[in-house]
């Protein structure tokens, strides 16, 4: 299914080199590569002289380093986080030290369905200084940049667009080079579909994740998405009328050319799926829809 997907796997780097990727914007890759970051987070430098930074990542001395050494002479005045997972957001903190300056995201990291401190990858230390929302715009780099809700992969997830030449920071909402993790209680299915749905209304003409290279046609590659998940779905329903009412099950059978290793991330994503589709009354199960869940059809 996801080979429906226009993935673009190709990406021309060095850890700590700074490369001009497009007109006003650069990117260092950070040397955290891993089954779901990639080669690494890739850390953008959006003007010249006076900078804005997104996603600084994670907290590598190496990374920091090569960070300073590419601004270096220049002002960074604002540094922009799309999420709070520990492979974006925690570089902010010793960056604003460097820097003086302010941190903008939606906010700290949030737990939709349950108490804090629940998530192994999430960084709770991160506290915007500017709090952003949905729609709001802002000068920063000479340029005006528009917050962007996406939530789904995180509730906390932003997007920033630059309306003036139709380039989007996408985060990990849209990644050219795999589909997106969305993990509960904090990652939602239902959120993420209507924020890929949401993406559909906007006119940007290139995505730049935070893993990977550009996507160059990406109302086609959501439509993709958006496809992929529905199709998931439909797996899923098949499944569970041949009998397969549990996440490992499904997940066995859904994810049987995929690493082993992967299969509880996996299997994160199907629950996901169920609790979408037990909110959308299409599945019924007993007790709150958890891993260990038994799962039927409606």
């Amino acid at each position: 299914m996801a080979d429906d997907i226009p993935f673009e796997r190709e990406l021309v780097f060095e850890y700590g080199r700074v490369d001009r990727v497009a007109p006003g914007i650069r990117r260092i890759v950070a040397r955290n590569p891993s089954a779901f970051t990639f080669h690494g987070t890739g850390t953008y430098i959006l003007g010249e002289g006076t900078v804005a930074v997104i996603d600084p990542g994670p907290d590598l001395d190496e990374h920091f380093a090569a960070l300073a050494a590419a601004l270096e002479g220049e002002t960074v005045s604002h540094i922009l986080v799309t999420h709070t997972h520990r492979d974006h957001s925690p570089l902010a903190a010793r960056l604003k030290a460097a820097t003086g300056a302010s941190t903008y995201a939606f906010g700290p990291h949030g737990t939709r369905r349950a108490g804090p401190r629940v998530e192994e990858g999430a960084d709770y230390d991160f506290d915007p200084d500017i709090a952003l929302r949905d729609g709001e715009r802002f000068e920063a780099a000479g340029r005006t940049v528009e917050a962007v809700h996406t939530p789904g992969h995180t509730s906390n997830h932003l997007c920033f667009a630059l309306p003036e030449d139709g380039t989007f920071f996408s985060g990990d909402h849209v990644m050219g080079w795999s589909t997106t993790v969305v993990s509960p209680p904090d990652g939602d299915m239902h959120a993420y579909f209507a924020s890929l749905r949401k993406l559909l209304d906007r006119n940007e003409t290139v995505y730049w994740p935070t893993h990977g290279t550009a996507i160059r046609k990406p109302r086609r590659f959501v439509q993709a998405l958006i496809g992929h998940r529905r199709l998931r779905e439909e797996q899923i329903m098949a499944c569970l009328r041949d009998g397969l009412h549990t996440i490992p099950a499904m997940v066995a059978r859904m994810y049987a050319k995929v690493p082993e290793e992967l299969h509880p991330a996996a299997g994160q994503t199907v629950l996901a799926h169920l609790i979408h589709m037990v909110e959308t009354e299409r599945v019924r199960c007993d007790g709150p829809p958890e891993i260990g869940t038994t799962f039927r059809p409606a």
